[in-house]
């Protein structure tokens, strides 16, 4: 079987490539950069704005699995062209060559695309997945985390260094480790009655999430920190958002638009939505995932021992 990957050298992107690569799957996937070779994985230089690179990309694959995807832009604009004119692109040069499946990694900020840009380019996206006339399935991932993730690196840092770990206002939300989002993706790549226009928002188990106090405290536990939780008010998180993307431009990490989304108290995996257990289990306890990570921080440099 040969499956065409976008978004293959990010973060998810490379966890996805390992369990491909171990499940005896050809992969071609699409990258912007000259990368090392690698057994079993055949590069495509292009991005999704490249048509010919698309097509060249997705030539006799069996499925497409899109990862890619603009998580994070000072401009709301960056959104709409990343993740729903790409994914219009990925569509269109699919159709064309006749490949049979997708695999759409959304998010679960698509549940409520009227909180932020981001949301709503997600849920335009799936839209145009589900109307391509292809087989498809949505995973809608809750946090992911995990080796190379940089989103929650800052605050292992901030317990870590500082013993403290500050969190939006009171609120809940699931978590996955990237290595059981990858099993999973690589799940679905065969179709079948279980999965074909399913949407689905895995998790790691844990019924109801967590809050996030009991985040903060894991994190702390996972660099062995006993840790102080501040609740920020949104009020506060908006204005440093405002203020890092003056500074940093495009560079910034927060943003108003994630601020929108990152206050909202409920982003708990829903019940109705789980993976069928037949076909996937999350593997990795999150407290021993999150000690894991805060090794592999530590083992490349990313986090002070």
């Amino acid at each position: 079987m040969t499956v065409a990957v976008t978004g293959a050298t990010g973060f998810v992107g490379q966890a996805f490539l390992d369990a491909a690569v171990a499940a005896g799957i050809e992969v071609r996937a699409l990258t912007r950069r000259a990368v090392p070779r690698r057994q079993g994985v055949q590069w495509q230089r292009g991005d999704l704005q490249n048509r010919a690179a698309l097509m060249k990309l997705v030539e006799r694959a069996e499925a497409v699995v899109h990862i890619a995807g603009v998580v994070n832009t000072p401009d709301p604009t960056g959104f709409h062209l990343g993740n729903v004119e790409g994914t219009l692109q990925l569509v269109e040069a699919a159709v064309a060559a006749g490949v049979p499946r997708i695999v759409f990694v959304s998010s679960l900020a698509a549940r409520e695309p009227r909180l932020s840009a981001y949301g709503a380019s997600k849920r335009k996206a799936e839209q145009v997945v589900a109307a391509s006339g292809i087989d498809w399935t949505v995973v809608r991932p809750p946090a992911i985390y995990g080796p190379r993730d940089r989103e929650l690196l800052t605050l292992f840092k901030l317990a870590s260094r500082w013993g403290v770990v500050p969190m939006p206002p009171q609120g809940r939300a699931s978590l996955i480790h990237v290595d059981d989002l990858a099993r999973l993706l690589v799940a679905l790549v065969p179709s079948g009655e279980r999965v074909a226009h399913r949407t689905f928002e895995p998790d790691d188990g844990r019924r109801g999430g967590w809050s996030h106090r009991e985040l903060a405290q894991a994190i702390g536990q996972a660099v062995g920190r006993k840790v102080w939780t501040p609740h920020l008010p949104a009020g506060l998180l908006r204005a440093v958002a405002t203020a890092d993307t003056m500074l940093r431009r495009r560079r910034a990490q927060m943003t108003p638009d994630r601020v929108s989304y990152m206050v909202y108290p409920d982003w708990v995996a829903r019940r109705g939505a789980a993976v069928p257990t037949k076909l996937w289990e999350p593997a990795i306890e999150t407290r021993d995932g999150l000690r894991s990570t805060a090794e592999w921080y530590r083992a490349n440099k990313w986090l002070q021992s």
